[in-house]
């Protein structure tokens, strides 16, 4: 939209204000006013472009060196401090977080060919079922601090932080120092980003690789320089070696945009998009080619796979099979269609906002899609290569391309998902905001600030009223702080400057109160297990995957995310693996569960921390996976005493592997309390096909394997069977207890394998 260009006086001061300066050029150094857009060039009409119209923007708008008011660099070194100092606190609280992982980084710290391929143990005898680079940094420092809480989140917050400084750096350049403070900000006080770049599942290197890639599109947008849109593919290769297919989603709107908006001419551009895709194949698949070309004999088996492929992996379990809901291998799934309910719970357009998934990402989500539609509409008579309007199709267009998917995906689908959301809505929040903000004398500007803030307060406080407990009066300051915010902006153009700066400074506390709460709630509290969830506990919000979770036992929602569902509310009540509801069993209280293995990592459960003065390994509150340790540990792992671990390091420098264990939370608890491999049969759920019977049978009569840990769950599944006991862990749960030997050690049952029993 080409501003208006008559002056109007300052109520303040009584000078007239400047002519609204094309978006993107920078904020003077009160942030109040717009400052002159830096000289430019519009685009080339031999590119096949449209002239400019007079007043659109210039091709370069640009935040450069000689436009930085005094307070930026301060103020973002302030913003990366803070969020540093917030994520790091009460880190130590989590423990070992998701042992799954845990157990990972302990057998790559150890192993180098461990380290490569991401195998559950040193002795490698099977991977997690995720490509191995969120694994890498962990990893990597383990190996120079040692085994700790620290060491294995430490990476996971400079990547919370990194991602700030992405975004805020992209920001910048279009809308602002303004802007872009806001946005870094929105990302850090957003509940799900303080959870997830401070625990170690994939998410967190995968939302900060996103970033980079939206950030460096846009800057092949700006010059049309091929070296911009190599480096945006590499980032998304290696999202790729992080969560396989999830790094895709966003792949059709950097596409589509770069391939209608890049400033060259269109041979150039698919030139360009074909280097970026060459880039994106190389980076991502080299390791792919590697494991798929090593003999299988001589590594790890593919965990998560049924056939020991990584391809099949990751167009079966961790491709297709997350859409339309059949996972192969997992127990259980199948999910509902658009509209429906089902395993993960219900599926359609409302399903970001719904009471399970809302508190999580969705604070702000109905301002940044109004602030979207409202950027688009200001930049709709702009030329082809604006670069406004292309930096909001980057960033709005992989917020609403993840968003669709996630809302509509069948499979398994767990909350924690929505942290990749959380980069692409900061930024569409903090330009669309500087967008408006610029043109607030402007009626239909300053309508639709006042709505976005009226939207964001009505919905902070919905959102509030699902945790009544949890500081109850915040709900009503957040209403009545951000209406009465609404009715000043309004009037933006022709209140006093004093009045204009108090409204936008309640609108933005109002704003942002709910998600600062939840964040505050979520780094106070140590999480723990597969499914972990951000701010207080929810009466609206049951296990596992979605909002039907049921009640003690129930567990009608899990996963394998390294995670299962189970029953209950945050964790409270004991649940089922991947909602097969345990028979027998009675359900867990105050995360102590009836279960064999040991507590839940449920909300009054446990995580594994590194372990005491003692030397013994200690179970911590901490709040945790919502289904527990369910199904023998399966879903959070399990508690190993002294006895145990004592047994367990007994002679283990003798053996390939001082134990196995049915299932890889199991076998990772006993992993990272003795710092010995301890295979994990049938892999996370214990339906891989790894090892096979006879396999596992030559393992022992070569004396490779030392102790059977007999709480490993039901076995179920099986990779070739079902839950009827013919899968391959049953089978071996079967063998190992008619003819070994039981031990006990504390609260712990094991089987001597060295030890037959007289009849066998």
């Amino acid at each position: 939209m080409t501003p208006s260009h008559d002056p109007q006086a300052d109520p303040a001061g009584g000078a007239p204000y400047p002519a609204p300066a094309p978006y993107g050029a920078g904020t003077t150094a009160d942030g109040l006013h717009p400052a002159s857009a830096p000289s430019g060039t519009y685009p080339e009409t031999a590119d096949g472009s449209q002239p400019a119209p007079p007043g659109a923007q210039p091709k370069h708008a640009l935040v450069t060196a000689t436009n930085h008011p005094r307070w930026a660099r301060p103020a973002l070194f302030a913003l990366l401090l803070a969020t540093g100092l917030l994520y790091l606190y009460n880190l130590h609280a989590s423990g070992y977080a998701n042992s799954f992982y845990s157990a990972a980084v302990q057998a790559g710290s150890q192993s180098w060919k461990a380290f490569f391929f991401g195998s559950l143990d040193a002795a490698n005898a099977i991977t997690v079922d995720k490509p191995p680079a969120a694994l890498w940094p962990m990893a990597l420092s383990v190996r120079l601090f040692g085994l700790s809480s620290w060491a294995i989140l430490a990476p996971e917050v400079l990547m919370g932080v990194g991602t700030v400084a992405v975004v805020h750096a992209s920001v910048r350049r279009r809308a602002g120092h303004g802007a872009a403070l806001l946005a870094g900000a929105v990302l850090a006080l957003t509940p799900v980003a303080a959870l997830m770049f401070r625990f170690n599942n994939p998410d967190a290197l995968l939302a900060l690789l996103m970033a980079v890639a939206c950030h460096l599109v846009v800057r092949a947008l700006e010059d049309g320089r091929t070296k911009w849109l190599v480096w945006a593919g590499v980032a998304i290769g290696f999202a790729f070696l992080t969560k396989t297919l999830q790094a895709f989603l966003i792949l059709p709107a950097l596409a589509v945009v770069y391939a209608v908006c890049a400033p060259v001419r269109p041979r150039k551009r698919f030139a360009q998009l074909a280097f970026a895709t060459v880039a994106l194949v190389v980076s991502g698949g080299w390791w792919v080619a590697v494991v798929e070309l090593w003999p299988a004999s001589s590594r790890p088996y593919i965990g998560g796979s049924q056939s020991n492929s990584f391809l099949e992996l990751t167009f079966g379990y961790n491709g297709l099979g997350r859409l339309n809901g059949e996972e192969t291998g997992s127990v259980g799934g199948g999910g509902g269609g658009a509209g429906g309910g089902g395993r993960w719970g219900e599926t359609g357009w409302d399903r970001m906002f719904n009471d399970d998934v809302g508190g999580q990402i969705s604070w702000l989500l109905p301002a940044a899609l109004i602030l979207l539609a409202a950027a688009l509409y200001l930049t709709r008579k702009a030329g082809r290569t604006d670069i406004t309007r292309a930096a909001f199709l980057v960033w709005g267009g992989s917020l609403l391309t993840t968003a669709a998917v996630f809302s509509f995906m069948a499979g398994i689908f767990h909350q924690y998902y929505t942290v990749a959301l959380a980069p692409y809505l900061a930024a569409v929040t903090g330009m669309g905001a500087a967008a408006l903000w610029q043109r607030r004398r402007e009626t239909w500007a300053a309508l639709v600030l006042a709505a976005a803030v009226t939207a964001t307060a009505a919905w902070g406080c919905v959102l509030l009223a699902r945790t009544p407990d949890h500081l109850p009066w915040l709900r009503w300051i957040v209403l009545v702080g951000g209406l009465t915010a609404a009715l000043g902006l309004v009037f933006a153009g022709r209140a006093g400057r004093r009045v204009v700066l108090a409204a936008a400074g309640l609108g933005l506390a109002a704003s942002l109160a709910g998600p600062t709460a939840y964040t505050l709630s979520t780094v106070r509290e140590g999480h723990s297990g597969s499914i972990v969830t951000a701010g207080p506990a929810s009466t609206g919000r049951g296990g596992g995957g979605g909002p039907q979770g049921g009640g003690p036992g129930d567990g009608q929602n899990g996963g394998r995310d390294g995670a299962q569902g189970g029953g209950g509310t945050q964790g409270q009540n004991g649940g089922a693996q991947n909602g097969t509801p345990p028979t027998g069993n009675p359900p867990a209280t105050n995360g102590t569960g009836g279960f064999p293995g040991g507590a839940p990592s449920g909300r009054n459960g446990t995580g594994t921390p590194p372990g005491t003065t003692d030397g013994t390994t200690t179970e911590t509150p901490g709040r945790g996976s919502r289904g527990g340790a369910g199904m023998g540990g399966l879903l959070g792992g399990t508690s190993v005493d002294a006895e145990a671990r004592e047994l367990l390091e007994t002679d283990a420098d003798d053996y390939t592997w001082a134990a196995a264990a049915v299932g890889a939370q199991n076998a990772a608890s006993y992993q990272l309390a003795t710092g010995e491999p301890v295979m994990a049969v049938g892999g996370f759920n214990g339906t891989d096909p790894s090892p096979t019977l006879a396999q596992f049978q030559q393992y022992v009569k070569d004396g490779r394997i030392h102790y059977f840990v007999s709480s490993g769950g039901t076995g179920g599944g099986g990779g070739r069977g079902g839950a009827d006991g013919t899968g391959t862990s049953s089978q071996i749960t079967a063998w190992v207890q008619e003819n070994f030997t039981q031990v006990t050690a504390g609260s712990a049952t094991f089987y001597d394998l060295t030890r037959p029993t007289s009849e066998s």
